[in-house]
């Protein structure tokens, strides 16, 4: 598999994407992912991202951010 090169800005994405491949974001057995919402801290970096089995949320992945602006945490909620 080929390594995507990302920018710093996008960290978060890359986040993102790697939680999707380890299974970090799957859907409970039985549900799918139909609607994801985010939400943004202050600074404009990413709070959480949630997802929906319409209007059922599934799971909530709340990120952490260093002071320097680098992604610390990502860890999900049920």
């Amino acid at each position: 598999m080929t390594k995507v090169i990302w920018g710093r800005y996008e960290q978060a994405y890359e986040a993102i994407h790697n939680a999707i491949l380890s299974g970090l974001t799957s859907a409970p057995e039985g549900k799918r992912v139909t609607r994801i919402e985010f939400e943004w801290n202050a600074d404009k970096s990413l709070k959480t991202l949630k997802a929906f089995q319409n209007d059922e949320l599934l799971f909530t992945l709340n990120f952490t951010w260093n002071p320097d602006g680098t992604l610390k945490i990502i860890s999900r909620t049920e």
